[in-house]
């Protein structure tokens, strides 16, 4: 059995119900970055919380405003990540999620 892995990009993510119809009709599991695929029917989603890179985006704008030089500021990257699987997905595709998988999840779409 195959699967796939969707990268970043507007593309996908502008047609993320359309990839994750596709995906379930031909029996594909799929995993993408952004939540969103979840809640359109995509299998699982891996990626940064956007909650938590808008908010340090924020801080990064309050210190520019209050005259820091942009240059100054450091370079980041996302510490929090998050893990989210339908389980509705995963029945219609016959596939079983390991229990440890599940304990990781942040979220489970029922």
């Amino acid at each position: 059995m195959g699967a796939l892995a969707i990268m970043p990009s507007p593309l996908f993510a502008a047609n993320l119900r359309q990839i994750a119809y596709l995906a379930i009709k031909n029996r594909l599991p799929t995993v993408f970055n952004l939540r969103e695929f979840v809640d359109a029917g995509g299998l699982l989603s891996y990626g940064p919380n956007r909650t938590d890179e808008f908010r340090r985006a924020a801080t990064f704008v309050d210190k520019i405003l209050k005259g820091t030089n942009p240059a100054d500021l450091p370079v980041e990257q996302p510490t929090t990540f998050d893990l989210a699987i339908n389980l509705r997905t995963a029945q219609a595709l016959g596939l079983t999620i390991p229990r440890s998988l599940l304990l990781r999840a942040d979220e489970l779409i029922q």
